[in-house]
């Protein structure tokens, strides 16, 4: 782990927080359009987050 483990940690678990808000957010929208946009964010985020976790985990290491 680098020696930003924590703080690495705490973003990723804000990330998939905001992640899960978004995908309720989506859950009640009533306008079809809103409802895709939010779950395409949500499905970004997810897939940030695991990349990130992975990372902070020594993992995969970024793209040069």
């Amino acid at each position: 782990m680098n020696e930003n483990g924590p703080a690495n940690e705490r973003h990723v678990r804000e990330m998939r927080e905001e992640a899960f808000a978004l995908e309720t957010d989506a859950e009640r929208s009533g306008d079809p359009k809103e409802r895709r946009r939010l779950q395409q964010r949500v499905k970004q985020m997810e897939f940030d987050c695991e990349q990130e976790s992975m990372m902070a985990a020594g993992d995969i290491y970024p793209a040069p």
